[in-house]
Order: structure tokens, then sequence, then C-alpha cells
């Protein structure tokens, strides 16, 4: 992560040591932590940490939803399939697969299988609905200000998201109002 003394780093610093915590404490084998947030919102670095300071001696795998939507209108279909293809075989001890989405060709490619004996996080917005969390040990909400995600969001992807953000953020409301991933969450983080 960034420098600590960046008020971001340092929210998801304080963050992940719980995190670190909960996955140590945790009964299950291979737990599996949902990171869910809007863009922006710090996900994917928190994802990364977590995964670098994984405490079981089995280690994690992440997912990330962008590897799995199928497209700038694909929130909410990224989030079933998830569910569908991941979490709920992967609860029933079954084996658990899932496609890329090949942005550029818009359609699925190679698939990916998920290691039961791992750790997994999975990160992206859409993640955590009442479909998602019983497939998880720890369920994790990111609070953030709608223009500090904003300009974060944009300095990480620039000109390929600009003219998607609103698109995307109709999708992202969608799922908080339908699916209310804060009321959801096992741990919630507010990052600035």
């Amino acid at each position: 992560m960034p420098s600590s003394a960046d008020p971001v780093s340092a929210a998801l610093g304080i963050a992940l040591e719980e995190l670190v915590d909960r996955v140590a404490r945790s009964t299950d084998v291979a737990p599996v932590v949902i990171i869910d947030g809007r863009s922006g919102s710090g996900k994917t670095t928190l994802a990364n940490a977590l995964r670098a300071r994984w405490p079981l001696p089995a280690g994690a795998d992440v997912l990330s939803l962008d590897s799995i939507y199928p497209g700038w209108d694909g929130l909410r279909a990224g989030s079933e399939y998830l569910e569908s293809h991941v979490l709920t075989p992967r609860r029933e001890g079954r084996r658990a697969t899932w496609r890329r989405w090949d942005w550029p060709a818009d359609r699925r490619a190679e698939a990916h299988d998920v290691d039961p004996d791992r750790g997994l996080i999975v990160e992206g917005a859409g993640a955590l609905t009442g479909r998602t969390a019983p497939g998880s040990s720890v369920r994790v909400w990111i609070e953030s200000p709608a223009d500090s995600r904003r300009d974060r969001a944009l300095r990480r992807d620039g000109d390929a998201y600009r003219p998607h953000w609103e698109r995307w953020a109709r999708q992202e409301d969608a799922h908080v109002d339908a699916e209310r991933p804060r009321d959801l969450a096992s741990v919630v983080i507010d990052v600035p």
C-alpha cells in the first residue's frame, strides 16, 4: 500500500489489520473474504494487501470482478455469475470454475479453476449480496465519498473509464439500493 501518511492508505492499513485478525480467527479451513464498495473506494488495494498478509499457511487467491463483469452494463450479471459459478459450488464442495471476460472481444475467454484448499478474496462492486454472503467468512463494505472515489478511479483508469463513470455509478446505485451491502457486511470501512 502507499505511504501511511496518506489518509486513504492509513484507513486501508487499519482495515487490513482487522481483516488479517478475522481471517486468522476464522474456523473455515479456506476462508472466503468478499470486499465490496463503489468504484475507486480501495477494494483492489485492500484485496492485494490482504493476499500479501494472508495469515494461513495455504495462502489465498484474489478474484477481481473486473475479470468477470460482462462489459460496462454487467455489474449485476457479474455478481450473479460469481454466486453461481464460484461461491455456491465452493460452498457445496463442488469444483468452482470461472471464465474471464475478454473486454475487447466482448465475450467469455479462458477458464480458471478455484483452488478449494486456498483462501479466496473476492473484490468488486456488486460482490456482496444476499446470495453471495452465505458463501463467505468475512464480508467487507468500503464507504468513501463520491468525489474522492471518482478522482482515484479516473487517475487510475483515465480515459478508458471516464466515458463510463456515470453509467457504472447508476449500476452501483441499483446494487446498493437492492442488496444493501453495508448491512450485510461484517466489517465496514470508511475511506476518505
